[in-house]
């Protein structure tokens, strides 16, 4: 057999040229056999939240010629805007949020020296907390010594970003960099603060406005200036799925498009003044599909426009979600930010922001930062993530993913457009109805146990997690008229961590931990299953679970329990023990002063029986462990 990698007359062949080509029909006869005939479809095959068919196997029998012939650099520039590896790939953009200018400064200069190559500014203002900038001289005490020339600063300021932007400009005077090489992301994105906060301070016409007279400011004053932002991250944090995020980002685009066109500033140019900015989440696969395909949507509206060889300079940033992110066992989210910023830089961002791993809890500390920061450190110059173009380019479920959200959130494009574009669809409230509908879908799905949330609704930690923090800076109200509804943001743990504080309430009121009595039935090896289930369930509602090795019978179960000064006991064990034991035990427990009796695992056709038996609740997957665990502190009394 000819060597690997290698035939006779020295041209490079196939691994597997010298072995028969298999086909999907035999694979799927081979597949049919290991799942012993079941449901092809309910077994193998899955779906995204935006309806995407995910299947287990994809072949490039299987992708579109289109598909099969992308190549780096070219439109629509889905495997990367460029041909070749630009250093280590990707910007490294640490946020930055203390109150005063001063610590502002001296934690940008921290970031620099410790391996950040850009600044992402949080800035004040009504409805959202950051740095406290109120003139030209704040902004220059905040910035100074960055050289902006190798660093760029990004303004996150919202409501305020027409402010912030003049400050910036007043300021860099003052910053010894020269304007003609200084990079700046000004971050005014109207439409993106309307649809977050449900108001402006002037009339979204006038705002539009306000922005392309301060854009065209900024483009004379800062050649390299990026001007304008389209944040679709924002649409993630309120619970929008991928592709309808990239929707709204396509139909933002649009919007400040014509806009520009209407001040006399031509696509090309305006393209050149625009800046992206995606959610990265923590289905790695999902996010780098979803960073592909927003490059196709930014190409083809930028092609209608005729500019599309310009969007060849485009520029998305990705930061990591604050959606994902827990206050419980907070540790967690570092694993969380790490698949994150992977999918973010295997989908070929330009920038990232990792978020610190305290950063739902309160404000960070040098630690939690340097953990962010070290996050992408070793992703870029460890792992390597960013020395190759497009890496999973080829890979053809992430093509096939890349090509169905591009797609799906098309559609969602026209119909936006259809509505008359993307700031009549808010005003018509169907961004923030079909936001808070995918929302609760997701909601559903992390109760009912279809997802997961380590550290929070799976494997919970009890007690002290062992973490410090400052709490986060007060928030400046809103003092304006709501125009639209608002995008408010909610993080996936927020169910289970309310929960988690009404029982901490009730500890620190009583003093006494809420509990439950475990009546494990047999052996070890025989309840282990369901008993470390309802422990790690029960957890997650902030209740102790009272376990033991087992006990023989239900006499000794109920014994048990009599003495564990425990008001509430459920009855764990296998199938079979169940069976056998489960109706006596219950009536036991009741006999010894159980107020009431939970079951884990489903009844099935012995449900009325159990119940006269004196069961009072069944727990199982599938169920909602929200609304479960929210009856059992009612009957512990913890709320």
């Amino acid at each position: 057999m000819t060597a690997a990698g290698s035939s006779r007359d020295g041209a490079l062949t196939p691994l597997a040229s010298d072995f028969e080509r298999a086909t999907r029909e035999q694979w799927l006869t081979l597949v049919d056999k290991a799942i012993k005939g079941a449901d092809f479809e309910k077994r193998l095959v899955t779906r995204t939240a935006d309806g995407i068919r995910v299947e287990p196997l994809y072949t490039r029998e299987g992708a579109s010629p289109a598909l099969q012939d992308a190549v780096p650099g070219q439109a629509p520039f889905t495997r990367g805007a460029r041909s070749s590896v630009d250093g280590l790939g990707w910007e490294i953009r640490q946020r930055i949020a203390a109150t005063e200018p001063a610590r502002a400064n001296t934690e940008i200069m921290t970031e620099l020296d410790g391996g950040t190559n850009g600044i992402l500014l949080e800035i004040e203002a009504p409805g959202q907390a950051g740095v406290r900038i109120a003139s030209a001289a704040d902004m220059a005490a905040a910035l100074r010594g960055m050289r902006l020339d190798m660093a760029p600063v990004e303004l996150n300021a919202g409501l305020g970003a027409s402010d912030a932007a003049r400050h910036f400009l007043a300021a860099l005077p003052t910053l010894g960099i020269p304007a003609a090489e200084t990079r700046v992301f000004l971050g005014l994105d109207p439409i993106g603060a309307m649809a977050r906060f449900g108001q402006l301070p002037l009339p979204i016409e006038k705002a539009l406005a306000e922005t392309m007279a301060l854009a065209g400011d900024a483009r004379t004053a800062i050649p390299l200036a990026r001007t304008v932002r389209v944040d679709a991250a924002l649409y993630h944090e309120a619970g929008a799925t991928d592709a309808f995020e990239l929707a709204l980002l396509g139909a933002t685009l649009i919007a400040y498009l014509r806009t520009f066109e209407a001040a006399g500033v031509a696509p090309s140019e305006a393209l050149a003044q625009i800046s992206f900015v995606v959610a990265a989440d923590t289905n790695q696969f999902q996010t780098l599909a979803k960073v592909r395909a927003a490059r196709r949507i930014i190409w083809r509206i930028a092609d209608a426009a005729g500019a599309g060889d310009d969007a060849r300079n485009l520029h998305i940033s990705a930061r990591a979600s604050m959606r994902v992110l827990a206050k419980r066992d907070p540790w967690t989210n570092m694993l969380r930010s790490t698949l994150c910023c992977a999918g973010a830089a295997l989908g070929g961002a330009d920038a990232i922001t990792v978020l610190p791993f305290t950063a739902a809890l309160g404000a960070p500390d040098d630690f939690s930062r340097r953990a962010a920061r070290n996050i992408q450190i070793v992703l870029q110059e460890e792992s390597w993530l960013g020395r190759v173009v497009d890496p999973m380019g080829g890979a053809w479920y992430i093509e096939n993913l890349t090509d169905e959200v591009a797609k799906v959130a098309w559609g969602f494009l026209q119909d936006i457009e259809a509505m008359g574009g993307v700031i009549a669809a808010l005003d018509q409230g169907f961004v923030q109805d079909k936001t808070t509908a995918d929302a609760g879908l997701r909601a559903k799905a992390i109760a009912t146990g279809r997802e997961d949330l380590t550290g929070v609704s799976a494997f919970p930690l009890l007690g002290d997690d062992g973490v410090k923090y400052q709490p986060h800076a007060p928030v400046p109200p809103l003092a304006g008229a709501q125009i639209v509804r608002p995008l408010t943001p909610h993080r996936l743990a927020e169910p289970f961590e309310a929960l988690r504080d009404a029982a901490d309430a009730f500890i620190a009121r009583t003093g006494n931990e809420p509990v439950v009595f475990l009546a494990s039935i047999g052996a070890v090896i025989d309840h282990t299953a369901r008993s470390t289930w309802v422990k790690n369930y029960l957890a997650a509602g902030g209740i102790k679970a009272l376990t033991s090795d087992g006990y023989a019978t239900p006499d000794a179960a109920a014994d048990a329990f009599k003495a564990s000064g425990a008001a509430l006991a459920c009855i764990c064990s296998s199938d079979a023990l169940n069976e056998l034991h489960a109706a006596a035990t219950a009536t036991a427990l009741k006999q010894a002063g159980a107020g009431f009796v939970l079951m884990a695992g489903r009844p099935g056709d012995r449900e009325a029986a159990l119940r006269e038996a004196g069961v009072d609740q069944f727990l199982f997957a599938g169920a909602d462990a929200v609304a479960a665990l929210k009856g059992l502190q009612e009957r512990l009394g913890i709320s």
